[in-house]
């Protein structure tokens, strides 16, 4: 019998997975599977977990939680030196890995595609030493996911995050920092910097470009100018919440590498988790190196080059 790795958050969003816990095994079971089941403790429990397990116990890894669920067992899994595949019930407040990958909303069809979708060979992030699922970000409203409190998020859901990040418009950080990416050196003032593998960021859509594939080996690079007056800062929120692109303060373009220099540390965020204050990062884009589960029917959208994909045999014949 296959044995997959069941490692959920409890207090990930509402607590949704709670009353359809059972429900959620018995599909892994009838799916063929013999399931161990790990309800996390603390912050970075379950990085600790998949990074350790003996490499024979499981074929498969399910996780479920928020983005910083996700993110902790993708990078667990990228420290390992061999891959299990990881599926994904997403339980948090916003989801926007999984959005953009069509996992299902609703709980038992995510655990159904978890265990009986296809496999997705996706790109995953390289930051300095550390690994990102499908952001690292720096600037503007950055912090407000890992500040807001868990409760409030629950209570509240994605307008916790607003109300949070309305703080802080009348005081803008700015930094002046030097970008390096394919030959080319930008050298600039920046409010907001985000390097992406996803077609949602915060619950925006086409924020980062409509033309996003996940196994192309590039990232989406996104750069917000440092506004001169009020005027140019309305005009940015402005684009913002149509979810377009203004080239007269913003920066766009895809990369594989990119490297950002500083004379001061500037705080990151990685997938809504602090991720350290650095005054040189690099990041790379590690291609086709994370296996991650998506519904079949789906997954040419998903794809570079969907004439590539060969869906996996069924193994009926061989069965009988």
């Amino acid at each position: 019998m296959k044995r997959l790795l069941f490692i959920y958050n409890p207090r990930a969003g509402k607590e949704l997975l709670k009353p359809k816990l059972s429900d959620i095994v018995d599909i892994f079971v009838k799916s063929g599977y013999e399931v161990v089941i790990y309800p996390t403790q603390s912050y970075h429990d379950a990085y600790k977990k998949v990074r350790k397990y003996p490499v024979e116990d499981f074929d498969l890894v399910v996780c479920s939680g928020g983005d910083g669920t996700i993110d902790e067992v993708v990078t667990g899994m990228m420290k390992r030196s061999r891959r299990n595949p990881i599926g994904y019930i997403p339980t948090g407040t916003t989801n926007d890995f999984a959005n953009s990958l069509h996992i299902p909303k609703d709980l038992l069809g995510a655990a159904d595609n978890a265990v009986n979708g296809a496999v997705f060979p996706c790109d995953v992030g390289r930051f300095n030493d550390g690994t990102f699922v499908y952001i690292a970000a720096f600037g503007l409203f950055t912090d407000v996911s890992y500040e807001t409190k868990q409760g409030m998020k629950n209570v509240l859901g994605h307008l916790a995050y607003v109300l949070e990040g309305t703080k802080r418009l009348f005081n803008v950080p700015s930094y002046r920092i030097k970008v390096t990416h394919d030959g080319e050196v930008i050298e600039d003032e920046f409010i907001y910097g985000m390097v992406t593998n996803s077609r949602s960021v915060g619950g925006f859509r086409n924020m980062v470009g409509k033309q996003v594939v996940f196994d192309d080996g590039l990232f989406e690079v996104t750069l917000i100018k440092t506004p001169k007056n009020p005027i140019a800062l309305q005009e940015i929120i402005a684009a913002l919440l149509i979810e377009q692109v203004d080239t007269k303060h913003m920066y766009t373009f895809k990369t594989g590498r990119i490297e950002f220099e500083s004379l001061e540390e500037i705080s990151w965020t990685l997938d809504g988790e602090y991720g350290g204050s650095h005054d040189k990062v690099v990041i790379e884009n590690l291609n086709k190196q994370l296996q991650i589960m998506v519904p079949e029917e789906h997954i040419r959208e998903l794809m570079a080059n969907p004439d590539e994909y060969q869906p996996e045999e069924s193994g009926a014949e061989e069965d009988l």
